[in-house]
C-alpha cells in the first residue's frame, strides 16, 4: 500500500467515525477497492516548488498547516532547477537560513540566531559539526525539510534552531526507472550521477533503488579542490499489504584541498583582493568517510493505528591538516605568519525509535495519539595538534609548493560517550472541525562524559553532564479560518545540558531554548502555500564564568525574535520559491545586554527562486527561471561584511527523448562579496564570482 492510500485511508477512517451510523453487522455492504490520487510525500516527479505533506518535527506525515512552527521544504524539482549537490546549497533558498560557506559539505548552518547541531535522515537524528564535512550528497535525497525553532518534543537535546530532515530516495518503482546525468562549470568541477530502481519480484512487494555519485575538480580560489565519491542504496519489501520493512545503506567519502577564509588588515577591514587568492598550501588535505544505516519496520492497523520501529546507525571519519593566515595582512596584503591545524576523529552513533500513532474518538472529538520512546548513543574519539610557522606570504601570489608541511605529533586526546533516552507523547484533540488542540511532553535522560588527554604526559581532565527526567513541554493549535486557510500557535522548548558547575560543584541546570509563535499558513488556488510567522525565542541559564572563581552561575540570557513571509508552489505557468525575513537578535542581561547576540544573523533576508514553463510558441519546452538574494550586513567580533545582492540565471529544455539540457550562469552580474567573516586571521569567505554551468540529464 502506498504513503497515499494510507493517509487517505486514515483521513477515511476518521471521518467516518465522525458521520457513520453504527451499522449492525448483516447491514454492512462490502465496496470494491477504490484507489484515489492524492497527496504523496515524495516529491520526486511532482514538478513543483511544494508538497502536501512533510513529517519534520513530527512522528507522523501532515500537511504544512497542520505543523503549528514555520516549516519549509527544498523540493527534488528546486534541487534539479537549481543545479545543486550539497545540502547547504539547496538550504541557502531557504527563508531565514544563513548559510556560513566554507568547503563543500563543511558549511555552518544558521536559523533564528543558532547553529544546526543535528541532521535528520528519514526523521532520525545524527550529531552534525561542520569541521567534519559530514553533510550528505544530495543524490540521495528527494526533498528537505527545515522546522525553525526549538524542536525538543522528539528528540530533547539540541540547540534551537530547529530541525533539517532529509527525506531519502525510497524505493517505490515498480518497473525500470532512472536517469544519468553530467556536468561541468567553469571552474572545472565536473560530476557524474546514475540512479535506477525496479522491482526485485515479479508482484513489485520486493523493490530496490541503487544511486551512485562522482564529483570532482577546482574551485574558485587557487588551490582549492572538491572531490566526492557517494553510493546508496534502499530496498523496499511489502511483507504485507499493511507491514512494510525498508532498509538504506550510503557510504560517502569527500576528498578536498580546504581552505579556512582569508584574513583582514590590521583594523579589522575586509581585503578585497582578486576572489582566486588565499592561502591554500599544497600539504593541505581533508578526507572523511561517512557510512549510514537506516532500518525501519511499520504496520498499519484496520483501525487506523500504526506501529513503528527505526534505527539509524551512523560512522563518521575525518582526517585533516591545513593550514592558513595566522596574522593579519599589511597593506601589501603580506602575511606574517602561517598557523595549522590537524586532526584525526572518528565518531559512532546509534539512534532508535518506537512509537505508536493511534486514532480515536472521544464523544463526538476526533483525536490522535502518539506513544513512543528512543535511545541514543554517540562515542566520539578526536586527536589533535596545531602550531604556527613564520615567515611572510602574498595573498596575491601565495605559492603552494614554498611552505613545507609540518610534522603532526598530535598533542591532545579527546574522548567522548554520551546517551540518551527518551519517553514522550502527543495529542492532537479537535473539539470542533475548525479546532485542533497540540500538547505534549517528553521525559529525558542524559548522560555524557569526556575525557581530555594531554598525550605526552598522560594526564587526564573529566567532565561529566547527567540530566535526570527533565521535562520538555510542547503546546499548540490550529484553527481553519477557512478550508485553505489556518491560523497557529505554538509554544516548544529544547534544552542543552552543562558541563560547568555552581559553587557546591553542582552542574548547571540545563540552558533551555523557549519559543513562542504564531502565523497563518494559506493555500491558494493555484497551488501555492504561502504563509507569515512571529516568533520570540529566548535561550535562559546560559553560564557565566564568576570572576576570580572556578565556578559558573546559569543567569545569562538571550532573545532571537522576528516575523518571516513564505511562499512556495505554483502560480500558472510559474514555479515560485522564497521569503522575507527579519531577525533581532539580543542580550538580555548582563555587560552585554542589548547588544546584538548572533552577529552572524543578518537583520534581513530576501529569497526568491523562480522558474518559467513555455507551453507553446517557439520557444515550447523550455523552462527559464532564477534565483535572487538579498542580505543585510552582518558581523563577527567586530569585524563587518557589508550587505550584498546576488542573481543566478539558468534554461532548461527537455527534448522528445527524454533529454533534459540545463544551463546556468551564477552571479549573473559578478557581484563582490563576501559570505561569512570569523576574526581578523581566519574565516572570511568571498562568495564565489560568475560562474557557468551545464548539464546533460537522460531519464528512463
Amino acid at each position: 500500500m502506498t504513503t497515499t492510500a494510507r493517509t487517505l485511508r486514515l483521513a477515511l477512517l476518521a471521518s467516518t467515525a465522525l458521520s457513520a451510523p453504527a451499522f449492525a453487522q448483516e447491514d454492512a455492504i462490502v465496496l470494491d477497492e477504490i484507489q484515489v490520487d492524492g497527496s504523496s510525500y515524495e516529491t520526486e516527479g511532482s514538478d513543483s516548488y511544494t508538497t502536501d505533506l512533510i513529517s519534520v518535527g513530527e512522528k507522523m506525515t501532515l500537511s504544512p498547516r497542520q505543523v503549528p512552527q514555520s516549516t519549509s521544504v527544498v523540493t527534488s524539482k528546486q534541487i534539479e532547477d537549481g543545479g545543486y549537490t550539497a545540502l547547504e546549497e539547496a538550504l541557502a533558498d531557504v527563508p531565514g537560513i544563513m548559510i556560513l560557506n566554507n568547503d563543500t559539505g563543511r558549511s555552518s548552518i544558521y536559523s533564528r540566531g543558532y547553529e544546526f547541531d543535528y541532521l535528520y535522515f528519514d526523521g532520525l537524528p545524527a550529531p552534525v559539526s561542520s569541521i567534519y564535512g559530514t553533510q550528505p550528497d544530495l543524490s540521495i535525497v528527494d526533498h528537505v525539510e527545515v522546522l525553525k525553532g526549538p524542536a525538543g518534543l522528539f528528540i530533547g537535546t539540541g540547540e534551537p534552531a530547529g530541525s533539517i530532515n532529509m527525506r531519502l530516495k525510497q524505493a517505490t518503482s515498480t518497473e525500470l526507472k532512472g536517469y544519468a546525468l553530467t556536468s561541468i562549470d567553469s571552474n572545472g568541477q565536473k560530476r557524474a550521477e546514475v540512479d535506477v530502481a525496479n522491482k526485485l519480484n515479479a508482484d513489485g512487494t520486493l523493490r530496490g533503488r541503487l544511486v551512485a555519485a562522482w564529483g570532482d575538480g577546482d574551485d574558485f580560489v587557487d588551490g582549492v579542490e572538491n572531490g566526492v565519491t557517494s553510493l546508496y542504496g534502499t530496498l523496499a519489501w511489502d511483507v504485507t499489504p499493511d507491514t512494510q520493512l525498508t532498509f538504506s545503506l550510503s557510504h560517502m567519502e569527500r576528498d578536498i584541498t580546504p581552505f579556512n577564509g582569508l584574513p583582514t588588515y590590521d583594523d579589522g577591514s575586509l581585503i578585497w583582493t582578486d576572489t582566486s587568492s588565499g592561502i591554500v598550501p599544497d600539504w593541505n588535505s581533508f578526507d572523511n568517510e561517512t557510512t549510514d544505516a537506516v532500518v525501519s519496520a511499520q504496520h498499519f492497523f484496520d483501525n487506523g493505528s500504526r506501529l513503528k520501529f527505526s534505527l539509524r546507525q551512523s560512522n563518521q571519519q575525518a582526517n585533516f591538516l591545513y593550514g592558513y593566515s595566522g596574522s593579519t595582512a599589511d597593506a601589501d596584503n603580506n602575511v606574517s605568519r602561517l598557523a595549522w591545524l590537524a586532526r584525526d576523529f572518528e565518531q559512532d552513533s546509534l539512534a532508535l525509535d518506537v512509537h505508536a500513532e493511534m486514532p480515536f474518538m472521544l464523544g463526538s472529538w476526533v483525536g490522535t495519539a502518539i506513544v513512543g520512546a528512543d535511545w541514543q548513543k554517540v562515542d566520539s574519539t578526536m586527536y589533535q595538534a596545531r602550531g604556527t610557522i613564520s615567515g611572510s606570504w602574498n595573498l596575491d601570489s601565495f605559492d603552494g609548493s614554498s611552505v613545507a608541511a609540518p610534522d603532526v605529533d598530535y598533542s591532545t586526546r579527546t574522548d567522548t560517550e554520551a546517551t540518551s533516552t527518551g519517553l514522550y507523547t502527543q495529542l492532537r484533540l479537535s473539539p470542533v472541525e475548525r479546532l485542533t488542540l497540540i500538547g505534549g511532553a517528553r521525559l529525558s535522560w542524559y548522560d555524557a562524559t569526556t575525557e581530555a588527554t594531554t598525550i605526552s604526559t598522560g594526564a587526564t581532565t573529566t567532565s561529566k553532564s547527567n540530566v535526570d527526567a527533565h521535562l520538555t513541554p510542547f503546546a499548540g493549535l490550529t484553527y481553519d479560518l477557512t478550508p485553505r486557510t489556518t491560523l497557529y500557535a505554538s509554544y516548544s522548548e529544547i534544552f542543552i545540558p552543562q558541563t560547568d558547575v555552581d559553587s557546591s560543584g553542582s552542574l548547571l541546570d540545563p540552558v533551555e531554548g523557549q519559543q513562542m509563535e504564531a502565523g497563518i499558513k494559506a493555500t491558494l488556488g493555484y497551488g501555492l502555500n504561502v504563509s507569515a510567522a512571529i516568533f520570540n525565542l529566548q535561550e535562559v541559564n546560559r553560564p557565566v564564568a564568576v570572576p576570580d572563581e572556578s565556578y559558573y552561575i546559569a543567569e545569562e540570557e538571550v532573545r532571537s525574535r522576528g516575523i518571516e513571509l513564505e511562499a512556495g508552489g505554483e502560480l500558472g505557468n510559474w514555479h515560485l520559491g522564497g521569503g522575507y525575513t527579519y531577525t533581532d537578535t539580543e542580550y538580555l542581561n548582563g555587560d552585554s545586554a542589548g547588544e546584538d547576540f548572533s552577529t552572524y544573523t543578518p537583520e534581513h533576508m530576501f529569497k526568491l527562486m523562480a522558474s518559467y514553463d513555455v507551453t507553446q510558441g517557439a520557444l515550447q519546452g523550455w523552462s527559464f527561471g532564477g534565483r535572487l538574494t538579498l542580505m543585510s550586513s552582518f558581523s563577527s567580533r567586530g569585524i563587518e561584511a557589508p550587505g550584498y545582492g546576488v542573481v543566478d540565471v539558468m534554461a532548461s529544455k527537455t527534448f522528445a527523448n527524454d533529454l533534459t539540457l540545463r544551463l546556468g550562469v551564477d552571479n549573473l552580474f559578478d557581484e563582490e562579496y563576501y559570505t561569512r567573516v570569523g576574526s581578523t586571521t581566519v574565516f572570511n569567505f568571498r562568495g564565489a564570482p560568475r560562474t557557468f554551468n551545464v548539464s546533460l540529464k537522460k531519464s528512463f
